[in-house]
C-alpha cells in the first residue's frame, strides 16, 4: 500500500471506531508497518487539517472528531478532475483561499491511477497571476464570518479617507473580480461594503456579533440584485451564506 491509500485508509479507520482512540501500535500492526511510519502519516494527517488528535495516558491513542470530518463521497472521475482543477485555480485574494488548496490537495490524494494523472495534467495547464494582498486581514475575516463575532476594521474608502470601525460581519460578495465583507457598521449604524483590498488591519474580538439579514442590508445598494452562484443556491439559503463555513 503506497502512502497516499495509507493515508486515506488510516482516516477510514480511525472514523469507523470514532470518537474512540486507537494507538498507534494497534494502527501500525493493522498496515503493517512501523510504529514510526504511522506517527508520520497522522502528523501529516494534521498539518493538512484533518481533525484527527492524541490523547496521551493510559486509554489514550488517536481519534478524529466524526462532527468535524465528512463520510466518504463518491466522485466520478470528471467530478474529481473538475474538483481538483477549479479548488487549486481559485484567488489567492478570495476569502477561504488556504482551505480550497488544502481541499484540492485531499481530493487529489484520494485519486489514483489514470484519472489522478488527467486531473493532474489538467491543473498543471491553468495559471493565474497572483494579486497583492494580505493572509492575516483575510484569515481574520474568515474566522469572523466562521464564528459570527464582531471585527475590529481599519479601512481606507475610495477618496483615500482612513477610519476606525466595529462591524458585524453578514457575508460575502464579490463582484467584477473583488470580494466585499457586508457588515452592519456599529459606526454608521448601517449596513455598509468593505472591500477586502481596502481594509488595513482586522481584529478579531471576542464579542458575538448580532445575526443580520444579508438581502436586507444589500437592500438598496448597487448589489441589490445579488444571488447565490448557481452552484451554492440549492445548498444553503441566501442568508446563511455569511455565517456557516
Amino acid at each position: 500500500m503506497n502512502r497516499t491509500a495509507r493515508l486515506y485508509a488510516l482516516m477510514e479507520e480511525l472514523r469507523a471506531v470514532a470518537p474512540r482512540p486507537l494507538t498507534v501500535a494497534v494502527l501500525a500492526a493493522r498496515f503493517e508497518v512501523s510504529t514510526r511510519t504511522v506517527q508520520r502519516d497522522l502528523q501529516v494527517l494534521m498539518e493538512t487539517g484533518v481533525p484527527v488528535r492524541t490523547t496521551p495516558g493510559r486509554g489514550g491513542g488517536w481519534s478524529i472528531d466524526p462532527a468535524m470530518n465528512l463520510p466518504p463521497i463518491h466522485f466520478t472521475a470528471e467530478e474529481a478532475s473538475a474538483l481538483v482543477v477549479a479548488l487549486a485555480a481559485t484567488d489567492s485574494l478570495a476569502p477561504y483561499a488556504g482551505a480550497a488548496r488544502t481541499a484540492a490537495q485531499k481530493v487529489a490524494a484520494s485519486m489514483t491511477g489514470p484519472a489522478s494523472v488527467a486531473a493532474q495534467e489538467l491543473a498543471d495547464r491553468i495559471v493565474a497571476l497572483p494579486r497583492p494582498s494580505d493572509s492575516l486581514i483575510r484569515a481574520a475575516v474568515e474566522r469572523a464570518l466562521t464564528t459570527n463575532t464582531v471585527l475590529r476594521l481599519s479601512y481606507t474608502d475610495a477618496t483615500g479617507r482612513e477610519s476606525d470601525c466595529l462591524v458585524e460581519p453578514a457575508g460575502l460578495l464579490t463582484a467584477d473580480g473583488r470580494w466585499y465583507l457586508i457588515a452592519w457598521c456599529r459606526t454608521r449604524l448601517a449596513g455598509r461594503g468593505f472591500r477586502l483590498d481596502r481594509i488595513t488591519t482586522a481584529t478579531q474580538t471576542t464579542e458575538q456579533a448580532l445575526p443580520h439579514d444579508l438581502t436586507e442590508l444589500l437592500r438598496g445598494s448597487a448589489a441589490a440584485g445579488a444571488v447565490q452562484p448557481s452552484t451554492l443556491a440549492p445548498l444553503v439559503p441566501l442568508v446563511s451564506l455569511a455565517v456557516r463555513h
